[in-house]
């Protein structure tokens, strides 16, 4: 049995989801309240009595929680959030989260994303605003007043990606469980006229690529070999 063979067919499907990941965050690395992915690999050991061999899994997939550099814009309708939680939006798809704070006002003053996507407030509905009422300003804590009196909330929420993720449109991601909005947590809040770049290091990203990929040409030059082992060991038995 070709255990060699199989073994190397494990590690080069789990560095083709690797280099996915890669080419993905390198894609994103000017994306806007981006969160770049890694991937965790564990040993499988297979039933291959006597002998025990061990495999590569495909690989879990989860979120590099890193914050990424804060540019302040001084725009009024640009937020970014300082500490571990995300906006969360009302999209196509359902509710998502995102780091992406470039909002804007439509004409009937509901508040959007730059993708025309409703912004929701702790309590899952979308915000409301009045553009002609004055001044907006947010505090630290997420309420948004105008000329000075509070009309809404930001909703700031917090997420366990343990079971998985969905990306959606990029910076925005729907994770498997449900999130909780932040409740009492002093070191989570926002920012007024600061945008979060991406946390991707693109050089970073760019090393990782080369060394993946010189991973992957070595094992498949090693299958290569292995099979052309196999191939002239039984030319030699058959010609026995």
């Amino acid at each position: 049995m070709q255990t060699g063979l199989y073994v190397a067919i494990s590690s080069q499907m789990a560095l083709e989801k690797r280099l996915n990941t890669i080419a993905d965050n390198i894609a994103n690395s000017g994306t806007v309240g981006f969160r770049g992915a890694e991937v965790k690999f564990n040993q499988m050991l297979g039933d291959t009595k006597p002998t025990k061999v061990s495999y590569v899994s495909e690989g879990e997939e989860y979120l590099n929680t890193n914050t990424g550099s804060l540019a302040r814009t001084g725009a009024s309708l640009d937020f970014a959030i300082k500490g571990d939680a995300w906006f969360s939006i009302d999209t196509p798809g359902g509710p998502a989260l995102t780091r992406d704070g470039r909002f804007t006002l439509t004409e009937a003053g509901e508040l959007v994303t730059i993708k025309g996507y409703p912004v929701l407030d702790a309590g899952g509905a979308p915000i409301q605003l009045n553009g002609g009422a004055g001044e907006i300003t947010v505090g630290a804590d997420g309420a948004i007043h105008e000329n000075g009196n509070q009309v809404a909330l930001l909703g700031l929420f917090e997420a366990d990606f343990s079971n998985g993720f969905m990306r959606y449109d990029n910076s925005a991601v729907m994770p498997a469980i449900q999130p909780e909005p932040v409740v009492d947590r002093f070191d989570v809040g926002v920012m007024q006229g600061f945008l979060e770049e991406s946390n991707v290091n693109a050089i970073q990203e760019m090393s990782q690529l080369i060394m993946v990929t010189r991973a992957f040409d070595n094992i498949t030059a090693l299958m290569r070999d292995s099979e052309g082992s196999l191939e002239e060991a039984i030319k030699t038995l058959g010609g026995s």
